[in-house]
């Protein structure tokens, strides 16, 4: 066994997103002398972000005030032009802005890559003395003999599919923290864990999710509006009697960001979100964009959506969670970069403090404290009701409250109720109870099969690795997953990842699992109707790889 090799810091920070970054921004401008670590799975920083994106500045104007004139790639579009639509199959209705509420609007917002934001505020960190370190997964977290958080391991690379170490092994390296920052992203896997140990999730409702599958577009020059924002409802989703939302934003150079995102509390398992989205862009309305234009990149990933009352916990013995590991996207705005930037922020001015004290290890309580406190906390009170006012009554009768009981927060009416949240996995229905969904061919113009896009995600993981799709009991997939539900793993994961595949001699269906295609979306994670499928990091480097995203 190889002894692994250690490095000290003042704090880790296990991913390298808006939050994590923010974070270490905020940690070097207020001690410059504090070392602090960024590690990122992805194999450079902004390969694994995925988002619209519309981007509120408010963080961004706090932490580096300067930014429009530091060239940073989301000062190139501001919104300029903004419509909310609720489809039928072939017409649209105009929301008008005036019913909504104040915050609703995206007046002073960005349009852009949230990718590319983040490649920029890593150069930011390093050019403030910050060590980033992508392809470096946080597999395993260290815990001290009090039950404090020490640090964490990096995975260990060269090991092969059966677990013995191929030529190339090297085992991860101890990083040593006084201070231990989860920034993974919805649903990490660590994030779960740390949330299970410590117990975070106790005085809280569940955390409920979207997944969000986008495409990015070049598009005719002649139909295109630097800084149009576009967003939808209804149909298809409403023939299913499902609930999410289409976006469609006109960003710099000619191009535009399409994507869907597909509430998972979704009870019919013959739904696909994936089919949902390429039906979405053959509306009328959609389609008139994309026509005489070429897909340049496609990606998925998990959302929060459980909002404020599904905030657990933040702050427990040497380590804290920000970002969406967190929690804190305002589902009515879909927004959640600039939420995730300020909760960095505060635990930062946190750490900083607790450190200059000579403290290390310790309960962050003043972080939590921070961020019930803060802007981030007014902001998601004002919308905590609207995503379970949909799950509950549906797109119609749900849009509706939710804008009622927006206004009425807004205008600090009463109000005192807080909606609760189901898991979304225990809302799976059985596949009995629903006619299974005939979705149309692609025709590989406007719309494409699953495959062909994935390979526009610039997706790969080593070969021979550990799969990271750990299935805890094969057996009662079969009797459950499939036998029970339908098998909704071929049509929740938007990356080919699951099939259900019928034995020529046995005719048994056996559950293979191509592990090479994940996208990191964790869906699988999140919809497994019996909480079977574990996500773990894979081998770093590996995943998605996006350009522009």
């Amino acid at each position: 066994m190889s002894e692994r090799e250690s490095m000290p810091c003042d704090v880790v920070i296990v991913g390298g997103g808006p939050a994590g970054l923010s974070a270490a921004i905020r940690l070097k401008q207020i001690n410059p002398e504090l070392e602090v670590i960024v590690l990122e799975k992805g194999s450079e920083i902004g390969a694994h972000i995925l988002s619209g994106a519309v981007v509120d500045p408010r963080a961004l104007d706090e932490l580096l005030p300067e930014w429009r004139e530091q060239g940073c790639p989301m000062a190139e579009t501001p919104v300029t032009d903004n419509w909310h639509w609720v489809l039928s199959k072939t017409g649209k209705t105009s929301l008008p802005h005036a019913i909504m509420p104040p915050l609703m609007s995206n007046h002073g917002c960005y349009t852009g890559s949230l990718g590319n934001l983040t490649r920029w505020l890593a150069e930011q960190a390093e050019g403030l003395g910050v060590m980033v370190f992508p392809g470096f997964p946080a597999a395993d977290v260290m815990i001290d003999e009090n039950g404090a958080v020490a640090g964490v391991i990096t995975q260990d690379m060269g090991v092969a599919a059966d677990g013995s170490h191929k030529g190339d092994y090297q085992p991860g390296m101890e990083i040593h923290a006084k201070y231990t920052l989860f920034a993974e992203g919805a649903r990490g896997n660590l994030t779960k864990r740390m949330k299970a140990k410590f117990d975070l999730e106790a005085n809280c409702q569940p955390q409920v999710y979207g997944l969000g599958i986008k495409e990015l577009w070049d598009i005719d020059p002649k139909k295109h509006k630097p800084g149009r924002v576009i967003h939808t409802q209804g149909w298809p989703l409403s023939e299913s009697e499902s609930w999410g939302g289409g976006f469609l934003y006109h960003q710099a150079n000619g191009q535009v960001a399409l994507g869907f995102v597909t509430a998972l509390d979704y009870k019919n398992p013959w739904v696909s979100p994936y089919q949902e989205f390429q039906r979405w862009k053959h509306h009328p309305a959609i389609r008139e964009y994309l026509e005489g234009g070429k897909r340049v990149s496609y990606g998925a990933r998990a959302i929060n959506e459980g909002g404020w009352q599904s905030v657990p916990k933040l702050a427990f013995p040497g380590g804290a969670l920000i970002g969406c590991a967190a929690g804190f996207v305002n589902v009515p705005r879909i927004k959640g970069s600039h939420t995730a930037m300020k909760s960095g922020m505060l635990a930062a001015e946190s750490i900083a403090a607790a450190i200059a004290a000579g403290h290390e290890k310790t309960e962050l309580m003043d972080y939590d404290a921070a961020v019930r406190s803060s802007w981030i906390a007014t902001e998601l009170k004002l919308v905590q009701n609207a995503q379970p006012a949909v799950a509950k009554y549906g797109g119609d009768i749900g849009t509706a409250l939710a804008g009622i009981d927006m206004w009425m927060r807004t205008l600090k009416i009463g109000l005192p109720i807080s909606m609760k949240h189901h898991r979304d996995y225990e809302m799976t229905g059985r596949a009995d109870l629903y006619p299974p969904i005939a979705y149309p061919k692609p025709d590989g113009v406007i719309s494409f099969d699953k495959l062909t896009n994935v390979a526009y995600s610039y997706t790969n993981h080593a070969e021979d690795q550990p799969c990271h799709l750990q299935v805890k009991d094969w057996e009662l997939q079969k009797r459950s997953e499939y036998d029970v539900f339908g098998g909704p793993s071929q049509r929740y994961c938007p990356a080919g990842v699951y099939e259900w595949l019928i034995d020529e001699k046995s005719g048994e269906p056996r559950f293979q699992i191509n592990s090479q295609n994940c996208v990191h979306c964790k869906t699988c994670d999140i919809k497994d109707p019996n909480q079977n499928i574990n996500w773990v990091t894979p081998e770093g480097g590996g995943g998605p790889n996006y350009p522009n995203m």
